[in-house]
């Protein structure tokens, strides 16, 4: 199967079904790495090395698993990929998230659109003003419109399922791991490093195709003088670059955990409100019909699989 049928597919299985509701394999994944944390912790320490070796104990053998599984057949190869993008391409969940928010924020409902957007950011909400929500709905989009849409879909075409599975797994790891905090600071080193060069190339893709979907010339000007002051090498093309596109402001000041943190600011612009939620979530699907052409042509030229 090629890699453009099979991305097809799983993005339509995506739309038709979105995430399981029950027995997702990423949750049976969590309990997995939860229970290596605690084994390698008691009997190996909490420094770097003891965290690359769980990391490790933790995404290889899956990976190995399913690269072994797809050599069996070709239906099987077929099935597997279309299935593993499939589970890792969130792009219903992700609208699922940011529809209430969008439409919370059109209907003046401020309470509503506090709560609707703490399921997607970790920052404080309680106080946050409408354009507060609005920015943080918005980065929230474009950074998971990278994260889990555009990376398992680039990583599919690199190597096919086991690529999508090394990704999504390394990625979880890093929401789980990847912390500068007392208890993950060496442990989590390895998952963050990781992620973020597992990330490298698709973010780089991601914050293209954004910028081909808006206005290109000043999400590349934002791309190139703004993201590199963001403090992730990953998120800062990807959120520079959709802001530039979307033609607002975002980035400055948030709140997490009661202290407030001045961030950079990113694209140029007024502030977001509800039509920006709307635009960014335009602006990731454009960013996939971009991607799936970009593998049409590719099919059409003879390079696919």
């Amino acid at each position: 199967m090629s890699v453009l049928l099979a991305t097809v597919l799983a993005l339509a299985l995506d739309r038709l079904l979105g995430e399981p509701p029950r027995w997702h394999p990423l949750v049976g994944f969590g309990r997995w790495a939860a229970a290596l944390e605690t084994f390698v912790r008691r009997r190996i320490g909490e420094g770097v090395g003891a965290g690359m070796l769980a990391w490790a104990l933790a995404v290889l053998p899956w990976v190995g698993l399913v690269a072994a599984l797809g050599r069996v057949h070709p239906f099987v190869e077929d099935a597997l990929e279309v299935g593993c993008l499939a589970l890792a391409v969130g792009a219903r969940s992700l609208r699922e998230h940011l529809e209430p928010v969008r439409d919370a924020l059109a209907a003046g409902d401020l309470p509503g659109a506090r709560t609707r957007v703490a399921f997607l950011v970790s920052r404080d909400t309680a106080a946050m003003s409408p354009q507060d929500v609005a920015r943080a709905a918005t980065e929230s989009a474009l950074e998971n419109g990278h994260d889990a849409v555009l990376a398992p879909l680039v990583w599919f075409a690199l190597l096919g399922a086991p690529g999508v599975v090394l990704h999504r797994l390394a990625n979880t790891l890093d929401a789980m791991w990847g912390y500068r905090t007392p208890r993950y600071e060496r442990f989590g080193k390895c998952a963050a490093r990781i992620d973020d060069a597992l990330g490298w190339p698709s973010a780089r893709i991601t914050a293209l195709l954004y910028a081909l979907g808006g206005r290109t010339g000043t999400a590349l000007r934002a791309w190139r003088r703004q993201a590199p002051r963001w403090d992730s090498p990953n998120a800062g093309p990807v959120m520079a670059s959709g802001a530039g596109a979307l033609g607002v402001t975002l980035g400055g000041e948030a709140s997490y955990g009661g202290t407030r943190h001045e961030r950079p600011l990113l694209g140029e612009g007024p502030a977001p409100g509800a039509t920006t939620v709307a635009a960014a979530m335009e602006l990731v699907e454009r960013a996939v019909w971009s991607w799936l052409l970009l593998l049409a042509l590719v099919t059409l030229a003879g390079g696919g699989r």
